[in-house]
């Protein structure tokens, strides 16, 4: 394996790791366990799988991989803090198209060669990216994976 392959890998790897995490945090809680907060004045667990939902459906035309699935979620849980607008969805919504698009995201990971992975990410234009070529799907997948480690922390403070 090479040294690409081998980064490929460990950020797939890693991905997959925090997301079963989540996912498996997720599958222990009750509906009504969604509706309570990570700390007193804090966000609820629904709405940070609604936020997490949200900005993984935004990777996939970031990476380059698919079109958005539910961008009807930005508004509550990207665009609005917790609290300011009524549940746009049920729980059983939000975890059936948070499984959606992690399902397509990870499928599409599990496709990239070395060259898909180092390649730049569709929020950055040609001249930036030339000018800094760490600005590519890798580094969007670590950050996104560092993002979910962070909210995944909170599910289980919340437990």
């Amino acid at each position: 394996m090479t040294n690409e392959e081998l980064l490929g890998n460990a950020a797939l790897k890693s991905w997959k790791q925090i997301l079963g995490r989540f996912d498996k945090d997720l599958a222990s809680l009750t509906d009504e366990q969604f509706q309570k907060r990570v700390a007193p004045g804090k966000n609820r667990l629904f709405y940070l799988l609604g936020h997490l939902t949200a900005v993984h459906d935004r990777l996939l035309p970031m990476l380059a991989v698919g079109e958005r699935l539910h961008p009807e979620l930005d508004e509550a849980f990207i665009s609005n803090p917790d609290g300011t607008l009524a549940d746009p969805v049920p729980v059983a919504s939000l975890r059936s198209a948070w499984s959606e698009i992690n399902n397509q995201l990870t499928a599409a990971f599990d496709r990239f060669t070395p060259q898909d992975w180092l390649h730049k990410h569709e929020a950055v234009s040609d001249e930036d990216f030339a000018a800094d070529p760490t600005r590519n799907r890798l580094a969007v997948v670590l950050s996104r994976t560092n993002h979910l480690s962070f909210h995944t922390g909170q599910i289980v403070l919340a437990k």
